[in-house]
């Protein structure tokens, strides 16, 4: 017997009718009855008996049945495998991060995963940004893109990069031709902040807060244009992780400036669950993006 003549069976079994069935399986009247033939002949009895306009199945028909739920399950389930291994996991990953910034990055990284994986549903949750770490714990979010470590035993911590902040200044700046500035040149400045409170705020945090100093003005400008635009126009000043600024150096009146006599380097890590299985496509991101970004993006 043939996969189409358990298929047949199956669907007259299961659909209650030869008009139904015809239907589901798109054949002609003739050629159902031609297959129905071809399997009793094959079988040497009857699969059905005709009684009252209706097919009942024989012991031996009720015997095929069986053998065809079974058959037609597991080439199901295995035709369903082929395509995952040819064609990439199914399944969800949800992201966030700690600070707008990051957002810069995430998307070409994420594009590039979803070429490799794109059955892989990839979902950057911005509603998570500030309070990943929280929004990792209540599963709202699966990997938290994080520099701020809490310590907590049902939080993993895989590193990221590491990166450097930098102040970018108007070349008509004060600032302009310092290698470095400290927590004190920030008193009489205006400081464009993405976003508050002040307390997820890079700068104020490792170099503001510890030295008790506030800027003259502080101004929370969502969109990293408008900073720069102002910052050229030597309206104010802002902070920046290096690789980010770095492009617009070339044709623009910015200069970059060292946060104190060493620089302000951050470590970024992923955040994840630390008692939670999670499928292997997880893993396989986790690692690209380790790559991507520490090759591709040359973050150092």
């Amino acid at each position: 017997m043939e996969i189409r003549h358990l298929r047949l069976i199956k669907a007259i079994v299961e659909e209650g009718s030869i008009t139904k069935a015809i239907d589901k399986l798109h054949l002609t009247q003739s050629a159902l009855s031609h297959q129905l033939k071809e399997a009793e002949y094959q079988l040497g009895t009857a699969i059905f008996l005709r009684t009252n306009k209706k097919l009942v199945l024989t012991k031996a028909g009720e015997k095929i049945y069986e053998l065809a739920n079974e058959i037609l399950d597991k080439l199901s389930a295995t035709e369903s495998q082929i395509k995952q291994m040819v064609y990439g996991e199914h399944g969800e990953i949800r992201i966030s991060t700690e600070c707008f910034s990051s957002y810069h990055w995430l998307p070409p990284v994420l594009k590039q995963f979803h070429l490799l994986y794109p059955n892989v549903d990839l979902k950057i949750v911005t509603e998570a940004t500030h309070i990943p770490l929280q929004k990792l714990l209540e599963n709202v979010i699966d990997i938290a893109i994080i520099s701020d470590q809490i310590k907590d035993n049902n939080i993993k911590y895989i590193e990221l990069f590491q990166d450097e902040v930098v102040m970018a200044v108007s070349e008509n700046h004060a600032w302009a031709n310092k290698k470095y500035v400290v927590a004190e040149d920030f008193i009489n400045e205006h400081l464009l902040i993405h976003s508050l409170p002040m307390e997820t705020v890079t700068i104020h945090q490792f170099i503001l807060a510890p030295a008790k100093v506030t800027p003259k003005k502080v101004t929370p400008l969502p969109l990293t244009e408008a900073s720069l635009e102002m910052v050229k126009a030597d309206m104010g000043i802002m902070s920046m992780a290096k690789w980010a600024l770095l492009p617009h150096l070339k044709n623009n009146p910015i200069k970059a400036i060292k946060i104190g006599k060493n620089g302000l380097k951050r470590k970024h890590f992923i955040a994840i669950r630390e008692n939670q299985k999670y499928p292997d496509y997880f893993y396989h991101f986790i690692t690209f993006l380790q790559n991507e970004i520490n090759l591709q993006w040359n973050i150092q």
